[in-house]
């Protein structure tokens, strides 16, 4: 079980530091969420570019034309897809309901992982299951309470984005988990990298209508602001956070990695509630419980069977 603690703690690591995202709207207001979502992909694509150069040319010998269609594709749909996706559902569906849609994830992810050989079946996961899900209808049910409806066509466009979203990054952390296992030469640091060397060059034509076609200026201090956020989620969310998943990724089975997921809106809900300086509410409080004891489930579900002790024959 050393490996599976260990892993959960790269888990944890990671969705500390993936929460942080949720923070840059409120750091950075004056800027909209592609152009955010532009900035820091092309930090991390720089930063990426300047820490792989040194192995640039071993890690180089060991891909072919497969693993780099695997890192453009990966790269798409969980950095860039992903994250326009939801920022529009944000904008055109709420965040209540958003959070309610890719809360499902690790459902979504933890259910495709039991169809692996060998992996845990998924009727020892339903406990599990069921508190996260529990967990996230406790987050978005006073906030879908007091939402106000607007525009039907709005909200559908900001539902169907959301469930893109989800399907999106789904196909990420499947599709990532099992190019982690197939590779065994490149570190799971050095793929988090490569990664990001990939994302940088997308997020290239993702700045073009980003900031060209952006109305209004910005101040130098706004401009400074911006550079700190992007760059910060760079570097503790993109690089940081990346290995620390990847990692994770290659310690424990897809079922027990769906959960992992939680801890992202985990931490998102605790730096929201030092931003605003309040105590969580009690639906948010039996969110924190519900998703603890969904995470705690799991890992109880994984655990190995203590081997049977053979019968010795009776004295005579």
């Amino acid at each position: 079980m050393g490996a599976t603690w260990l892993g959960i703690a790269c888990g944890i690591g990671a969705g500390a530091l993936w929460g942080l995202v949720f923070l840059a709207p409120e750091l950075a207001s004056a800027f909209t969420p592609l152009q955010l979502a532009a900035g820091r992909y092309l930090a991390y694509g720089l930063f990426a570019v300047l820490l792989v150069l040194p192995r640039w040319h071993a890690l180089r010998a060991g891909l072919g034309l497969r693993e780099w269609w695997a890192l453009a594709w990966l790269s798409l749909l969980g950095n860039i897809l992903y994250y326009a996706l939801l920022a529009t559902a944000v904008q055109m569906g709420g965040m209540a309901m958003t959070s309610l849609v890719i809360g499902f994830l690790p459902v979504a992810v933890t259910v495709i992982g039991s169809r692996d050989h060998g992996a845990v079946p998924v009727r020892k996961l339903v406990p599990s299951l069921l508190l996260g899900a529990a967990g996230i209808l406790c987050i978005g049910w006073q906030s879908v309470g007091d939402a106000q409806t607007g525009m039907p066509m709005a909200e559908m466009t900001g539902l169907l984005c959301a469930v893109g979203a989800l399907v999106s990054w789904t196909v990420y952390a499947v599709g990532n988990s099992r190019w982690l296992a197939r590779l065994g030469h490149v570190s799971a640091h050095d793929w988090s990298l490569l990664t990001g060397v990939v994302t940088g060059a997308q997020a290239l034509l993702l700045a073009v209508p980003a900031f060209l076609f952006a109305q209004g200026g910005h101040a130098a201090g706004e401009w400074l602001r911006f550079a700190a956020v992007v760059t910060g989620l760079a570097i503790l969310a993109s690089i940081v956070g990346n290995a620390l998943w990847n990692r994770m990724s290659r310690l424990l089975p897809l079922t027990l990695v769906g959960q992992m997921i939680l801890f992202e809106t985990l931490f998102a809900l605790l730096y929201g509630f030092l931003w605003e300086q309040r105590l969580p509410t009690g639906m948010e409080l039996a969110a924190l419980v519900c998703v603890t004891g969904s995470v705690l489930s799991c890992v109880a579900a994984h655990r190995p069977k203590p081997p049977e002790t053979a019968r010795q024959p009776a004295p005579a």
